[in-house]
């Protein structure tokens, strides 16, 4: 057995010469000795050193560590700990006996807590068993790994959100005016004064109306839909008066708009913040990098052959990506200054090409809405595939617009010379500005024609003769946008996708092997569904019903991508990666909603409502109806809202969120000055454990000489037991009596 030898110094204190020499015991040596001031100060620091230990070696800290972790074991329930059935029955009949002879009340509280542990353990599994698409999301899971999981467990969140959002405005404008006869309420309209501002004409059509009328109808949101639930202007209730209450509907329409955009917000920053705490830890060094690719970049959840190999050729991509990122870099930083000035004029002349197609993109979804709502008012009967193309002729060009850029972009960063990595965000973030902001330029096409008069200023102070009721008009283009979406995304399925997945699989010429299988990109389609989500979330102010809507829509687009991956397309091999895809995603997600707040606040506070619909026939603008409430609340409570309104409440907000904010900075410093100092610690165990192997490599080599004869003579009887003999007799003498003692008095 092993004779492990100590000494003890002048002092009193067990010392280990092997110990002594390790580098992280002489590194934090010397760092105790420069920062203490004269000999005496350093001999007492040693002491104090010495006998408290780094945390490898003392005696105190280490019982105290492991009495700290045998009682968080003793509270942790038996079946989540790792050890064998006999120990866990063992410790169950331990714990029983040691129950055994508590108090009764101290009994009751632990047989309440461990009933309470249950009940959450048996709510969470019954809770998670009700979770939308669980068992498809787990096939995809087995099947594909957790990239392409990322976006279909993204697509849920999205139908989820939908789903309150639609209860939110259903609960708070729709049913009150539902269950009013039922409930016996009177219900008081806004009704038309007789100016020629509340003049609504009915757009719904009379007499013998041909089938595909009505199909233009539901594809419009015109005819009989626009006099229902679905848009602004059927919401024509002023107040219902219940028995006990009036129901202001004027103020529940805009609180529940405010709700719906503010519980978004909140959702998406808690679900954000895991992946934001993820990026902020991420690996800052490259070699940290690459281990962790080779030794943990493998995910375990793949089943599916053609999926494994699909997952190794990734981490191969994902290998060449950062070697191509040393390179790029190590070009960069050996660029001389010629060379540095092509590029940026290369980058600058490519750029100002992007901002050329930009803006040809953006005038012509312009043009194209100008005339489409030209010609839906001055239209005849004509064609019926010529009247659909008028209606859906914005929609039409935004999509072609959203389809031709990113191709155009992909071919235009090739030549600016960017590491792969970052060519991938930048493409994704033009795409992300092009989609997003060519929303921005329908509704500016539309406000356009809306506050535009022949004759300065307008009368209703918006365009009343072209636009009646311009909120239902606004509601009617998000609407097409929606429904013509989802119809481009069935149509490339199975028009486009199937196709090509029949003639790369049945056909052998060189071309259809070039051209290859569909890749499932996970960044576009996500990109598809943030540009969708972002109509729902401008349309809904507009059209109430359209997060239902949405919500169906995203619900048929999950079996549909389900298909298509499946049976029609492959994983990219350029992966998207999932550590960062969740975070992405949600920050796309949220600059989606920061745009779609925007036109939504603008029409609320800025521009005037129409006066021939909608709730807010009595204001000028729909945010008046706040303060005209709130002018109808007692004193106190006016006092109240006005004192949070006030610019003192403001200041004194901004002061105290500003100190919080320095708070948590410098808290975020510290716990990052705590990782820093753990990283530094977990590299100084590395060379701790270098620097032991090297010792015992030292001690194997005498005794691998002496005993040469011996293994030879003995080898076929006795390897293991004279390797094992020679190897501890060999680290007991070559080690630790190696060293000639400190001091007289030794302790073995």
């Amino acid at each position: 057995m092993y004779k492990i030898v100590f000494y003890t110094d002048r002092i009193g204190v067990t010392s280990n010469p092997l110990l002594d020499q390790l580098p992280s015991y002489q590194s934090l040596l010397y760092r105790r000795k420069s920062s203490t001031g004269g000999a005496k100060r350093r001999g007492s620091s040693r002491t104090r050193l010495s006998s408290s230990g780094s945390g490898k070696w003392g005696v105190s800290t280490v019982s105290r560590q492991e009495e700290r972790q045998k009682a968080q074991m003793e509270q942790r329930p038996i079946r989540e700990l790792a050890k064998t059935m006999a120990e866990k029955r063992r410790d169950k009949t331990q714990r029983l006996e040691e129950a055994g002879e508590l108090s009764s009340w101290r009994q009751w509280r632990q047989s309440t807590r461990r009933n309470l542990r249950r009940l959450k353990d048996d709510a969470k599994g019954w809770l998670s068993s009700l979770q939308l698409w669980r068992g498809e999301i787990h096939v995809i899971e087995g099947m594909f790994g957790t990239g392409i999981l990322s976006y279909f467990s993204f697509l849920r969140f999205l139908v989820m959100l939908n789903l309150i959002i639609f209860l939110v405005m259903f609960s708070f404008v729709m049913l009150p005016i539902i269950i009013a006869p039922l409930a016996s309420g009177n219900t008081t309209y806004n009704l038309n004064d007789g100016s020629v501002c509340s003049v609504y004409p009915s757009s719904s059509r009379r007499g013998l109306v041909i089938f595909h009328e009505h199909i233009t109808d539901l594809l419009s949101g015109g005819g009989f839909l626009e006099q229902t639930y679905l848009f602004y202007g059927y919401y024509k209730v002023d107040k219902i008066q219940f028995s006990k209450a009036t129901y202001n509907l004027p103020l529940a329409y805009l609180l529940a708009t405010v709700a719906y955009l503010f519980l978004s917000l909140i959702w998406i920053v808690k679900r954000s913040a895991t992946g934001f705490k993820r990026s902020l830890v991420q690996d800052e060094d490259r070699f940290q990098s690459f281990c962790n690719k080779i030794f943990a970049g493998w995910d375990f959840c793949i089943t599916n052959d053609n999926a494994s190999r699909l997952k190794r050729s990734s981490l191969l991509y994902e290998l060449r990506t950062d070697l191509e990122e040393e390179r790029i870099k190590q070009k960069i930083a050996d660029r001389t200054r010629k060379e540095k000035c092509r590029i940026y004029a290369i980058r600058f002349l490519l750029n100002l090409f992007v901002i050329g197609v930009l803006a040809g993109c953006f005038y012509s979804i312009y043009v194209a809405t100008i005339f489409s709502q030209e010609a839906q008012l001055n239209k005849a009967k004509g064609n019926f595939i010529v009247d659909l193309i008028d209606e859906y002729l914005p929609s039409i060009v935004i999509t072609m617009a959203n389809f031709i850029t990113p191709l155009l972009f992909s071919v235009i960063i090739s030549f600016e010379d960017y590491s792969p990595a970052f060519e991938i965000r930048f493409t994704l973030i033009r795409c992300v500005f092009m989609r997003l902001t060519s929303v921005g330029v329908l509704l500016f096409s539309l406000w356009s024609q809306i506050t535009k008069c022949d004759e300065e200023p307008c009368i209703c102070g918006y365009n009343h003769l072209l636009y009646s009721c311009w909120e239902t008009r606004v509601g009617q283009e998000m609407y097409k946008l929606t429904i013509f979406d989802f119809i481009i995304i069935v149509a490339v399925t199975i028009f486009v996708e199937f196709p090509r997945k029949l003639i790369v699989k049945h056909c052998d010429c060189g071309l259809a092997r070039w051209w290859g299988q569909q890749e499932f990109a996970i960044p576009q389609n996500v990109l598809e569904m943030v540009y969708g989500q972002t109509i729902c979330w401008i349309g809904t102010f507009y059209c109430p019903m359209l997060p239902a809507i949405c919500t169906i829509k995203y619900f048929f687009i999950f079996y549909i991508k389900k298909v298509s991956l499946m049976n029609n397309c492959r994983p990219a091999t350029r992966p998207f990666r999932a550590s960062s895809a969740n975070f992405f995603f949600l920050a796309v997600l949220l600059i989606g909603l920061a745009l779609a707040c925007l036109p939504v606040t603008v029409s609320v506070a800025q521009i005037n409502c129409s006066q021939a619909c909608g709730p807010f026939v009595n204001y000028t603008t729909s945010w008046e109806v706040l303060p005209t409430t709130v002018s109808h609340m007692p004193d106190g409570v006016q006092t109240l809202l006005f004192a949070l309104s006030s610019e003192a409440f403001a200041v004194s907000f901004f002061v105290v969120t500003c100190l919080a904010m320095f708070y948590v900075i410098a808290l975020a410093g510290a716990h990052k000055r705590v990782i820093n100092q753990l990283r530094e610690q977990l590299a100084m165990e590395g060379r701790d454990k270098r620097f032991l192997i090297q010792k015992l490599c030292q001690a194997q080599r005498p005794s691998a000489i002496k005993s040469a004869g011996s293994n030879v003579r003995h080898r076929s009887s006795s390897s293991s037991s004279s390797y094992h003999t020679s190897f501890s007799n060999n680290f007991d003498e070559a080690v630790f009596l190696a060293h000639s003692p400190p001091d007289s008095s030794t302790h073995v």
